[in-house]
């Protein structure tokens, strides 16, 4: 399975930027799916999660801010992401799961199986 990250870049505090993933490979089922990101220095967070049932879960330093999505026929997913702050500055990655998602351990990157190269999201001040 791969997982292919596109969107990204650089815009001002306050902007908007749209990240979208596609996975391809041998797919059998419809994967959960979620967003993490990794600042330099720091741990990968947790920022979205959409589940196979359509369900979604946001990070607290997202939420309001962030929108995430999927088109389940073209194993996409989308983050929207508005009133960016510097703090939102990191590589984002897209991850996926197919094996049932405990929902107490979401929050953990070791939790998914597959994981795209990342983009660079840059907010300035």
């Amino acid at each position: 399975v791969r997982l292919a990250e596109s969107g990204g870049g650089s815009v001002p505090a306050g902007g908007s930027l749209a990240l979208s993933c596609a996975a391809s490979g041998e797919i059998f089922s419809i994967p959960h799916m979620g967003w993490f990101r990794q600042a330099p220095g720091r741990e990968r967070e947790f920022v979205a999660l959409i589940t196979a049932s359509g369900t979604t879960d946001y990070g607290d330093s997202v939420k309001g801010r962030f929108t995430i999505s999927r088109d389940n026929d073209k194993i996409t997913e989308y983050l929207q992401m508005n009133s960016l702050q510097p703090e939102d500055t990191a590589v984002y990655f897209c991850a996926a799961m197919f094996a049932p998602l405990p929902w107490s351990r979401r929050l953990e990157p070791e939790s998914y199986e597959h994981w795209g190269q990342g983009t660079q999201v840059t907010i300035s001040s």
